[in-house]
């Protein structure tokens, strides 16, 4: 029988990087039992003062567009520059027990064994944004453990990704040539959330139509306003496969930081995410309540019923209830 794991174990745990320790803090703030929460939530005061030190990177793109691949060797290479690297891989889930379906840490045999990494494969369960809904809450685990750089890799699925652009310091949008996307990549919006373009698997054979791909990005990134003053939305070329182009992501990456902090948005954009994420869970304590309720419960499940049943539009009765859960 395993022992119980006390608040202070998780926090002394965390704050020596113990990965045990950091896989069950990560399963404990994901649990929805409400003894579980009430843990999660003094653990997460805990540590607040120990997070905000990293690097914030959200990873995106097209299935098959070697986002684990790239984040294993970018990942190998940033601790050969003397970081200490978080994954956290957001896998879509099983429509039937909401598990992972992929399993990332699988794919990244090689990353995972460095004392230097600690991958978190998560079940999406689900959420739309490319993220779990307790991503936010994992990534400061992460950082008062102590990692320098936390990669978000996605579930890459199209416009439903662009909430890890509200978590992250650095989006990076990963391509590869001959999808024919660029400017459907601007129609989803995800164009318009970059902040570095990656060409991937480019080799001697493709070389010739990965630079006219870059050259119609380029063109088309034109249209699109930056979202920091005085930078220019780089496009790189290079192979994850082969460890080519990864030094230059790694220096545009830095060179992103530092022109943040400059222009004093790095902090600003950080208080930004965080109100962001206490609307998110006003919203989801607010339903969680309107559900479990015994005072509420008869008047949700009428509102609901007649939403499903369509027999009201569903946001006049979710309106109609909102009134009610406040005038009680």
């Amino acid at each position: 029988m395993s022992r119980t794991i006390s608040l202070q174990d998780y926090i002394s745990g965390i704050k020596s990087s113990d990965k045990r320790i950091l896989g069950k803090a990560i399963t404990l703030i994901e649990s929805k039992k409400p003894e579980h929460r009430v843990i999660a939530d003094q653990l997460l005061k805990e540590i607040l003062p120990f997070s905000g030190k990293s690097v914030r990177i959200g990873i995106t793109g097209v299935p098959g567009a070697g986002k684990s691949t790239f984040i294993e060797s970018f990942g190998k290479y940033a601790i050969e520059q003397g970081k200490k690297v978080a994954v956290l891989a957001i896998d879509p889930s099983s429509s039937i027990n909401k598990g992972s379906i992929l399993g990332d840490k699988t794919r990244m045999e090689e990353l995972a064994k460095d004392p230097n990494a600690f991958i978190r494969p998560s079940p999406s369960s689900g959420f739309l944004g490319g993220i779990a809904n307790t991503t936010f809450e994992s990534l400061l685990i992460c950082e008062a453990a102590g990692f320098d750089y936390i990669l978000i890799e996605t579930v890459g699925v199209g416009q439903s990704e662009t909430l890890v652009n509200d978590i992250t310091d650095v989006f990076l949008f990963l391509k590869v040539i001959g999808t024919g996307d660029e400017l459907q990549g601007i129609k989803r919006g995800i164009m318009e959330m970059a902040d570095l373009i990656f060409i991937n698997k480019v080799n001697s054979e493709n070389l010739s139509k990965a630079k006219m791909t870059k050259t119609e990005l380029t063109r088309a990134l034109q249209f699109i306003t930056p979202k920091e003053k005085n930078w220019k939305i780089p496009v790189i070329l290079g192979s994850a496969l082969e460890k080519s182009g990864l030094d230059d992501i790694f220096n545009k990456i830095e060179d992103y930081i530092s022109l943040k902090i400059k222009n004093g948005t790095f902090l600003e954009t950080r208080k930004n995410q965080a109100q962001k994420r206490f609307e998110f869970w006003v919203r989801e304590y607010i339903l969680e309540k309107a559900k479990n309720d015994h005072l509420l419960e008869n008047s949700f499940q009428e509102h609901k019923k007649n939403a499903s049943e369509l027999l009201s539009n569903p946001s006049s009765e979710a309106n109609d209830f909102v009134k009610k859960l406040f005038e009680n």
